[in-house]
């Protein structure tokens, strides 16, 4: 029987490695028993990707990393170690060489959700509690918005202006999911970029930004998909 990747999951912005929840008990049901989620400082590109490589160096065997929004970014950055199988999109950024999350935002329209971010006079990025259900997660139950809303994790506002170098996306094996709700990334701009990347398979979940949180098993079967074609 072929071996599994270990799977490493990288966290977005708004959120710590925990968004992964559901993803995780879900992975283990269906026989994982090799993941593990990063806790990504968020206070740059180069500083998350960092951390990220350490935890890819941690691992034994091939890796299948999994970005959620700018945890894509992070993947795409990091993901050329030799051990990294295959990457995984959910509802993420997949920028270009020389691209940052800006740039590859304003490819289109800013989406409703983004509106409702601003900064603090730290120069940390924060959603605004009071519209983080309707921004990140209006497909969540009211209670679980309001745990998001209060626990999020804020980025440094210049995280998003990081530069990827070489995107890992151009020599891995790659796969993605569009959220078809999403207000945080435009779901066309997604789109685009799955095609950019040339993904193995496309997948187009109706699911808010929180597609990892709010329909996770159809995004396990895709990471259970990719780790299977990755398998050593």
């Amino acid at each position: 029987m072929a071996s599994r990747p270990t799977i490493v999951l990288v966290h977005g912005f708004w959120g710590g490695a925990a968004h992964w929840s559901k993803v995780i008990v879900q992975l283990a049901k269906l026989g994982y028993d090799s993941i593990f989620a990063v806790e990504n400082p968020l206070t740059s590109l180069a500083d998350d990707a960092a951390r990220t490589k350490q935890m890819i160096a941690q691992q034994n065997g091939p890796v299948l990393l999994v970005g959620h929004s700018y945890g894509g970014a992070v993947i795409t950055e990091a993901g050329n170690q030799p051990n990294v199988a295959g990457l995984v999109y959910i509802a993420a950024f997949a920028p270009d060489a020389g691209e940052n999350l800006l740039d590859v935002g304003n490819a289109f329209p800013a989406p409703p959700g983004v509106a409702n971010a601003a900064p603090d006079s730290d120069g940390y990025v924060w959603i605004n509690p009071n519209k983080f259900h309707e921004s990140f997660c209006q497909d969540l139950p009211a209670d679980e918005a309001l745990v998001m809303a209060v626990t999020q994790k804020a980025p440094v506002g210049s995280t998003f202006a990081g530069k990827v170098t070489i995107p890992a996306w151009k020599s891995k094996q790659s796969w993605y999911q569009i959220s078809s709700e999403d207000r945080m990334i435009a779901p066309a701009n997604e789109k685009r970029m799955a095609e950019r990347m040339g993904a193995k398979k496309i997948i187009t979940l109706a699911a808010s930004h929180a597609s990892l949180a709010s329909v996770p098993i159809p995004v396990c079967a895709l990471i259970d998909e990719a780790a299977k074609a990755t398998s050593a």
